[in-house]
């Protein structure tokens, strides 16, 4: 029952035009950044102007994950979404008479979730190592300097994609109206917690809070270079930090859902 539960998940996900409208942006901004990125980065630095040069596989790790933060915007919408149709559409009840257990109806969606936003981390990740890693290979740059290390940071973008998916599901079962939720939760990502960040960095007595917000989370997980005048926690905490965002605003989300009436 629960492996029809997710794959009925997917199918509703899959049997929509949303897939490929979400997935056809993030394929081209993937591409664009990262191609942005390797080709206008300079390993060497600039003695001149005091720019140190950068390790091969830092300059690497920056042009394939460029675009992340553009991407997991894309997947927390798809979270807001997946759950706000069915609250809009009123087929949340018609799922819960097919399958009467509730906790395994929100099982099933937290792992469809997760991994229709691995899915298009993939997705993201064949524009971003094609494209940028063409463009490095053709300025005479190691694409792939360490690839240990890199592979692990691009397991990683597939694990944080999926995870703002389900910050996402958690956000639109707690804002009811689904456009309310995607202006605030796009609003929060993207405006809002960026320059908080920014403010608290610039402060002795918050840089360490700045680092545990969901963003920087993410930055640190993937290895990504902090702004000036911040610091980010190891890749580990990081990542461990972005889980539980996601399991607190996923499992809060469920536990309503599995109470409260949805006639």
């Amino acid at each position: 029952m629960m492996g029809r539960a997710i794959k009925a998940e997917f199918r509703k996900f899959f049997t929509t035009r949303m897939w490929w409208g979400m997935a056809i942006p993030v394929f081209l901004l993937s591409a664009g950044m990262s191609a942005l990125v390797a080709a206008t980065s300079n390993p060497q630095g600039n003695k001149e102007l005091g720019i140190p040069p950068v390790p091969a596989i830092e300059a690497a790790n920056s042009v394939y994950t460029s675009g992340v933060g553009l991407g997991y915007l894309f997947t927390l919408c798809i979270g807001v979404l997946v759950i706000g149709s069915e609250y809009r559409h009123k087929t949340l009840s018609v799922t819960f008479l097919a399958v009467p257990k509730r906790v395994k109806v929100m099982l099933s969606k937290v792992v469809a979730i997760l991994g229709i936003g691995s899915l298009y981390g993939v997705l993201f990740l064949i524009a971003a190592v094609g494209v940028g890693g063409t463009i490095l290979a053709a300025r005479g740059l190691p694409a792939f300097p360490d690839a240990g290390q890199l592979a692990r940071t691009l397991l990683l973008v597939l694990l944080a994609l999926g995870l703002w998916g389900l910050i996402g599901l958690g956000a639109g079962i707690l804002i009811p109206n689904q456009v309310a939720a995607l202006l605030i939760m796009i609003g929060f990502a993207w405006i809002v917690e960026p320059i908080a960040g920014f403010a608290l960095s610039n402060f002795d007595w918050s840089k360490g809070i700045a680092r545990f917000f969901p963003s920087q989370a993410t930055s640190a997980m993937l290895g990504n270079t902090p702004p000036p005048g911040a610091s980010l926690l190891s890749w580990w905490a990081g990542a461990l930090v972005l889980l539980a965002y996601a399991a607190a605003m996923a499992g809060i989300g469920s536990l309503l859902t599995i109470r409260r009436d949805v006639t």
